[in-house]
């Protein structure tokens, strides 16, 4: 379901997870007139994230998720010991309750693999005004919040459903932002991560230029990267990474998770994994 309408009474519960005073917070007019409508206190924006931190560490992420080659990356990451990160949504290249998108999405998972929210359709959250960015937003997690012992559920989200997870981290789609959106995201506890690596392989890039890419950042002897390439991409699957994990690895770089690159928690916390009934559908 949506958020729609439901956002106006649940605001004031929204409110408690404000995470500093109003006296901290940069905002912008639009910002502000969103959290005027909808009864918001002003609060932080959350942090942005653009590359890793840590010393010859290579975090590789997919967007665009749940699709067909989960399994694949699974063999090919396992043969490098290699973690990845994926950044999933809910209804764009498959539906993610999809039976074969949520056996990939636990395998992934179960292997060590780290999954954060892409937001529920792909939309540019900058052209979405507070009500429509907290559904797209929202649509593809499990909000839970605790306001004097009572729950209230912001929407039945596919990744705590399917992994059991509640993610610290999102990436907006096209990496497009603004204040409203980062106080979005901020009202969530979570951060957000772009990137400092881009394969461009869904705007026509091929695989050969990819790769030179991934070379490069042997030959410049680059500190540590944070890539994003995409799950939906066959070439991608098949061809880039399995060159970028056979050439970074033979040059001492590590893969890891984002949340192991940035030093910080992928969770916000984790459950017991759902079963699949007739509500999980897009």
């Amino acid at each position: 379901m949506r958020f729609s309408s439901f956002v106006t009474g649940f605001a004031a519960v929204l409110s408690t997870i404000a995470c500093v005073s109003a006296a901290d917070l940069t905002t912008d007019p639009a910002a502000e007139s969103a959290a005027e409508s909808t009864g918001l206190e002003k609060r932080a924006l959350a942090k942005v994230y653009k590359s890793c931190t840590k010393a010859k560490q290579v975090a590789i992420t997919f967007d665009d998720g749940p699709y067909l080659w989960g399994n694949d990356l699974i063999t090919n990451l396992t043969k490098y010991n290699a973690k990845a990160t994926f950044f999933v949504n809910g209804n764009n290249w498959r539906c993610i309750y999809g039976d074969d998108q949520i056996s990939q999405m636990r395998a992934l998972y179960k292997a060590g693999h780290e999954f954060g929210s892409h937001t529920w359709s792909h939309k540019n959250l900058t052209e979405l005004d507070w009500n429509k960015l907290h559904s797209e937003m929202w649509k593809s997690e499990f909000v839970e919040l605790s306001v004097t012992g009572a729950y209230f559920f912001a929407a039945e989200e596919a990744l705590i459903r399917i992994l059991g997870v509640n993610p610290a981290l999102m990436r907006p789609p096209f990496g497009a932002y603004n204040n409203l959106v980062l106080s979005a995201v901020a009202a969530r506890n979570q951060s957000a991560v772009l990137w400092d690596f881009d394969s461009e392989d869904t705007l026509g890039r091929n695989a050969t230029a990819i790769k030179a890419d991934y070379k490069a950042v042997v030959t410049k002897k680059l500190n540590n990267v944070l890539a994003l390439n995409h799950e939906v991409v066959n070439s991608t699957v098949h061809d880039v990474i399995p060159y970028a994990l056979e050439t970074l690895s033979k040059a001492g770089y590590k893969f890891v998770t984002v949340s192991e690159c940035l030093g910080i928690k992928p969770y916000q916390y984790t459950k017991a994994q759902g079963k699949k009934d007739t509500t999980w559908k897009c």
